[in-house]
């Protein structure tokens, strides 16, 4: 029983370390091979996280307060409190929330002393809001 197969190298450089020309994949047109086909919704989920689409919505500045409210709206949509903005599904997934929420802790610890007044009340009551939110999921 002698079965046939190919091996085709698909590492981007050669053994000496110099770069290796890309080949194309005539089937999958316009796909990195090695990479799935992604459906027409996902590349417009896609395309609108990267702003890459008709519609362009103002972002909100960048600073503390803004990266702090990010991590926690990820965590209230975890905990089943918020629609997930693509989906508008509810789900929950408290292990990820957990996650989460320790990574704001950790945030609070590390960042200890070196916040104003106002960046420290609103870590503080985030924090205690979120973990209240995750013992009541937690319990039923």
């Amino acid at each position: 029983m002698s079965e046939e197969f190919t091996v085709k190298d698909k590492r981007h450089f050669t053994p000496d370390g110099e770069s290796r020309p890309m080949e194309e994949d005539t089937k999958d047109a316009g796909q990195t091979a090695g990479t799935p086909p992604r459906s027409e919704a996902a590349e417009d989920r896609s395309k609108a996280a990267y702003g890459e689409t008709k519609e362009t919505f103002p972002l909100p500045e960048v600073n503390f307060a803004t990266f702090v409210f990010s991590l926690s709206t990820s965590a209230l949509m975890n905990l089943g409190e918020l629609p997930d903005p693509q989906t508008r599904e509810v789900h929950k997934n408290l292990p990820l929330a957990k996650q989460t929420i320790d990574i704001l802790g950790m945030l609070q610890e590390k960042t200890k002393g070196n916040l104003d007044g106002d960046e420290e009340n609103l870590l503080s009551n985030l924090l205690y809001e979120l973990r209240l939110k995750y013992v009541a999921a937690k319990k039923g």
